[in-house]
């Protein structure tokens, strides 16, 4: 098994490596260093994704025996404090503050980065850093230093070499330094293009610190353009030879992204620190939101909360243990004003606007020759391509969708994406030419076997057709036996609950796609700067600050209210008044003209891949809402 949630890889070396866990040496604060070599992981001991997870004090600490985890570790039993969960190890170098857990009031701590060749040198028990590149491609590095001398450097460290230290040796390994003439501190950068960031240190003296960039508030605006080109908008520019195009062009009437034609040739433009900022915050979430599912697995008195059905709960659970790497891509949902990024929620279980993203808003901007900038999404295609490419599918992959034109052009285009890595696929929109065989299996219409599943579907209408099932015996639903064979044609339920069946995206990510979350992650991370306030009951603080009221399985936009000083400002209808409800700290909408903006990023593989805009004369984005194409400008360019 390997473990990649900080896509950090095992470092090959020439000498021999120890089995994964080995214990290596003890660091300052007699603080264990283990072995990471995952080659060597022992599935019986190791048999699922929570067993990989390292907690001390029931907090996290991260991943068995990555770097990250290391780092936190030490500082947590050395110095009560931690800092707060990153994507990348070299993201440690843009942190500002820890958190002091051990303090009966916990608190921020002040945290300094300092670039190598700095006049404040390293000091033991500081962090240093190293960017991505060479041997740590991808996720960057970090140990910790333990002694500082003025021609080397020594430090501990996980996930580089896998060998038990000598003996008597107290650290990983030494790095030569050398002090310059003007006082600088400089480290020889020991891996070939793994250049050395610079070390962390928790102090509030930012004597020659690295002046972290404060954003102009300017910066997180939107501006809306015109392109200079008036094009005729009865011409086509969209290829209708392709399925998924065409499919779109009939939905949209026209070779269009929006139906109001005064927006033809308009479109919206952030800033390059903006993108960054999202790309940061949709990786970082990213890990958040599945750090959460985990403690939700791990709690059934909140998993209570998010109202699935108990006869689920263990296929969930055996779901997240073993299919944690198998999530394919997701959406997030957020509002960009002047202070920074708020994530609304994040749409992990058949999330939409991919097409529009990966190809459409590109092909606008061919046809109507918008040049500046760079496209937001260029690389989407790219990355589902590399991520079916890596995913566990060894036969025909089977789309399941509803005859809708939405859904349809959103399944040819992931088709296209799964068909270029390699991988046989046929659609299907017509559940009676499923049937079973005689082995008990189910198979389409030219007896092939339906094995693996990508879905338009959302899990929660295969649940609503459990317990419409169920729902007048509730036993039955405790008792009830997914894999039997039932008369007539097989239901989506049949398909998607079958344990020989494996569908993307995974059963597990019901939990981060309900809204509930949303509190919990509150509760774990408040005061989070990507998050707003959500709590399962109306507390007085959300009343008096303004609220948004949402169903906890709700799906595009329905069944929503927002409300301030006790007035609804909207509210939408729905399919989901039945549902339990959550109350989040209300954050309005950017508006330019008349349009309400927001912001969505989608990952792939748990990594950012690619953005768009969604747009509504209403403070509700909805299924409904428009798209304006997106742009990505230099930050000179946005002030023009």
């Amino acid at each position: 098994m390997t473990v990649t949630d900080t896509k950090e890889k095992s470092i090959s070396q020439p000498v021999a490596s120890e089995k994964f866990g080995t214990l290596l040496g003890y660091a300052p604060g007699n603080v264990g260093v283990y072995s990471s070599d995952y080659d060597t992981a022992d599935d019986n001991e190791l048999p699922n994704r929570h067993a990989y997870r390292s907690y001390v004090d029931g907090i996290f600490m991260g991943y068995k025996w990555q770097c990250v985890e290391f780092a936190r570790r030490w500082m947590y039993l050395n110095k009560g404090y931690i800092f707060d969960d990153v994507s990348m190890a070299y993201d440690i170098f843009q942190l500002t503050h820890v958190r002091d857990v051990k303090s009966k009031q916990p608190k921020r701590l002040p945290l300094n980065s300092f670039k190598n060749g700095s006049r404040r040198h390293p000091e033991p028990g500081c962090l240093l850093i190293w960017n991505e590149g060479g041997d740590f491609e991808v996720t960057g590095h970090v140990a910790v230093v333990t002694e500082v001398l003025p021609d080397k450097i020594r430090l501990v460290e996980q996930n580089n070499h896998h060998t038990v230290w000598p003996e008597g040796q107290l650290y990983s390994r030494e790095i030569k330094a050398k002090i310059a003439d003007d006082g600088a501190y400089w480290i020889e950068c020991s891996f070939a293009d793994a250049p050395i960031l610079g070390w962390v240190i928790q102090t509030s003296d930012d004597s020659h610190a690295v002046t972290h960039e404060t954003p102009k508030r300017s910066l997180f605006t939107i501006q809306m353009r015109s392109s200079e080109e008036v094009k005729d908008p009865a011409h086509s520019w969209l290829n209708i030879a392709n399925e998924d195009e065409a499919t779109f062009v009939k939905m949209m009437g026209g070779h269009r992204l929006t139906m109001n034609p005064d927006n033809y040739n308009k479109y919206l433009a952030i800033s390059e620190f903006a993108a960054k900022e999202l790309k940061r915050a949709s990786n970082e979430l990213h890990a958040l939101f599945l750090h959460a599912t985990d403690y939700v697995l791990q709690h059934e008195d909140v998993l209570e909360k998010f109202n699935l059905p108990k006869v689920l709960w263990p296929r969930i659970k055996q779901s997240w243990d073993n299919r944690r790497n198998e999530m394919i891509t997701g959406r997030f949902d957020f509002c960009m004003h002047e202070q920074g990024l708020k994530v609304y929620e994040y749409n992990c279980d058949s999330a939409s606007c991919y097409m529009e993203c990966g190809k459409v808003q590109d092909k606008w901007a061919d046809f109507f020759e918008v040049s500046d900038g760079r496209s937001a999404g260029d690389q989407l295609h790219k990355e589902l391509v590399e991520a079916w490419g890596n995913s566990s599918v060894k036969g025909v992959l089977h789309i399941l969708q509803d005859n809708d034109l939405e859904e349809t052009y959103h399944a040819l285009f992931m088709k296209e994406a799964i068909e270029e890595a390699g991988i046989t696929c046929k659609v299907l929109t017509d559940f009676s030419t499923l049937s079973w065989n005689s082995q008990g299996q189910i198979v389409d219409d030219e007896g092939i076997e339906v094995r693996w599943v990508w879905k338009t579907w959302a899990w929660e209408t295969a649940l609503d057709q459990l317990r419409d099932e169920c729902e007048q015996d509730i036993d039955q639903m405790a008792l009830y036996e997914f894999d039997q064979v039932r008369s007539g044609s097989p239901r989506l339920v049949d398909v998607l609950l079958r344990s020989e069946v494996v569908v993307f995206e995974p059963l597990w990510t019901l939990i981060p796609s309900n809204k509930a979350i949303l509190a919990v992650l509150w509760s774990l991370f408040p005061d989070h700067p990507y998050l707003l306030n959500t709590q399962f009951n109306l507390t007085d603080e959300l009343r008096s600050k303004g609220f948004a009221e949402k169903p906890i399985a709700g799906r595009c936009g329905h069944n929503i209210s927002l409300v301030t000083q006790d007035t609804v400002l909207e509210s939408s209808g729905g399919n989901f008044d039945n549902q339990d409800n959550i109350y989040q700290e209300l954050c309005i909408l950017p508006q330019i003209d008349d349009l309400k903006i927001q912001l969505c990023s989608f990952t792939v593989d748990g990594s950012y891949a690619g953005s768009c805009m969604r747009t509504d004369n209403s403070v509700l984005i909805t299924k409904d809402s428009d798209l304006l194409p997106m742009r990505i400008l230099k930050d000179t360019e946005f002030h023009y």
